[in-house]
């Protein structure tokens, strides 16, 4: 399996060739969750909490295991496509672990990276044997028509800065990385999984620029409103709640800053990190009974896709 590069999935886009960037805005919404998948997150805590657990479990393997963000970000990718167009059975809390090694797996396969998911299962506690894990790996791959070069927000940053006019090297690559760390920043929002990649990607880029370079700001945005593949509305609205996030979580940063002390370790920065979503979002420490009897009424929300089944994986102790 080639090295997949999140920020070039088709080709290399050095030249920024009308069709291939037509290619990528046209395939973007292939490689989303299903809209029924949006609309459950914000009306159903258990369908937050199942996300929140997954997302958790997921950023403690980047931490653990030492695995790039780019990699954890495919991962959720994986993970959100996934669930939307697949049924959870009920009574198998056990579902979730398998779904994060697997998705962890597959997106460490793509990135040419190492994951050991013998010590990350046994620093959490469970373990899965490698038939039970390819099984459920087969099954993601089937569930997403094998679309594992995933079109994310981070294979716009490229073309939306060719828009800019900020011809200075190092600071072209300050706004990216900044945009970078705020798209990073958004996995954990529910209120942006409605958009489009580019249009994350976008706005995380207006943002960032926004911070780092003020003045130029309104010739960015009006670079990216003036893109023909930018819907207007949709752009302003999402970067709106862009705003809000970064503003909440400056927030909560300093109040982490001012309040922590000595003791302070890079788990429980970690763990504060995966509880700064939105308002909606139920704690990650909350009992395991309370959280088994919640997976256990985990049936099918998204029937877009049933030609799939979870059957007959069990973990091995």
């Amino acid at each position: 399996m080639d090295c997949f590069d999140l920020e070039n999935p088709f080709t290399s886009l050095d030249n920024q060739e009308s069709d291939i960037i037509s290619a990528l805005f046209s395939s973007e919404s292939d490689h989303m969750p299903s809209h029924n998948y949006f609309l459950s997150l914000k009306s159903n805590d258990l369908f937050v909490s199942f996300r929140q657990e997954a997302i958790s479990l997921i950023l403690r393997a980047q931490y653990s295991c030492n695995i790039d963000p780019y990699t954890t970000y495919l991962a959720t990718n994986y993970m959100d496509r996934f669930v939307s167009r697949q049924e959870i059975p009920q009574g198998n809390p056990w579902v979730l672990r398998l779904l994060v090694i697997a998705t962890i797996s597959l997106a460490s396969k793509m990135k040419e990276q190492h994951f050991s998911s013998s010590n990350f299962q046994r620093d959490e506690g469970f373990i899965f044997d490698a038939p039970a894990i390819q099984r459920m790996e087969l099954l993601i791959l089937d569930a997403l028509n094998w679309r594992m070069r995933s079109v994310t927000p981070l294979s716009f940053i490229c073309f939306f800065i060719s828009l800019f006019e900020l011809k200075d090297p190092p600071l072209r690559q300050a706004l990216k990385d900044r945009a970078t760390n705020i798209i990073f920043q958004a996995c954990n929002e529910i209120k942006l999984l409605e958009f489009k990649p580019s249009i994350i990607a976008a706005s995380a880029l207006l943002m960032a620029s926004h911070e780092l370079f003020p003045l130029q700001f309104p010739s960015f945005e009006t670079s990216i409103l003036s893109c023909r593949h930018v819907n207007k509305e949709n752009q302003l609205k999402c970067f709106n709640a862009m705003q809000e996030m970064v503003a909440n979580e400056t927030s909560d940063s300093i109040i982490e800053t001012v309040s922590s002390s000595s003791t302070t370790t890079p788990m429980s920065v970690l763990d504060c990190h995966c509880e700064r979503s939105s308002s909606s979002m139920a704690a990650i420490a909350v009992p395991e009974k309370r959280e088994q009897r919640k997976r256990q009424k985990l049936n099918g929300f998204c029937s877009e896709s049933n030609r799939v089944k979870i059957s007959q994986i069990q973990p091995c102790g």
